[in-house]
């Protein structure tokens, strides 16, 4: 099993399909966006995945960027195969991501889970991570109305 930094080089139509796949997992309910707009170079993306001969297991990414805070990282799609979890294949991957976020010198690395990600929640916990005192609030664009 391995766990690496997704490169461009290692992106083909079955690494594609099988993040794909993944994503599904995690929610059917969002459209996907190509993988190569993901690893578009201007995007300050770092996209961690687990690996077992040519089939991917799990997968999390991570964004950073800097503001006036402090240089920080967010971290969004962590999943694993359903058939695969409980094998310690995200605490590794998440591992990876906070290796990484210290390498790149992060004041900072933020995330959201759902409360119902009850197993999910408790490995971010057990990596150290600790409820913000603060909301998340979401606006999609094109759906606001301007008032006249």
């Amino acid at each position: 099993m391995k766990i690496a930094l997704l490169q461009s080089s290692d992106i083909n139509s079955n690494i594609e399909e099988q993040l794909a796949g993944l994503f599904r997992q995690l929610n059917s309910n969002i459209k996907q966006v190509d993988l190569s707009q993901v690893m578009d170079p201007d995007n300050p993306i770092s996209l961690v995945y687990c690996r077992e001969g040519d089939k991917v297991l799990g997968m999390a990414l991570m964004c950073t960027y800097t503001v006036v805070s402090g240089k920080k990282g967010w971290v969004e799609d962590v999943v694993v195969d359903v058939a695969h979890r409980g094998q310690g294949i995200g605490r590794r991957l998440m591992e990876k991501i906070v290796e990484i976020g210290k390498k790149k010198g992060l004041s900072e690395i933020l995330l959201f889970s759902a409360d119902k990600r009850i197993e999910a929640i408790n490995l971010y916990k057990s990596l150290g991570f600790k409820e913000k005192e603060s909301r998340i609030y979401v606006l999609r664009p094109e759906a606001v109305v301007k008032k006249d």
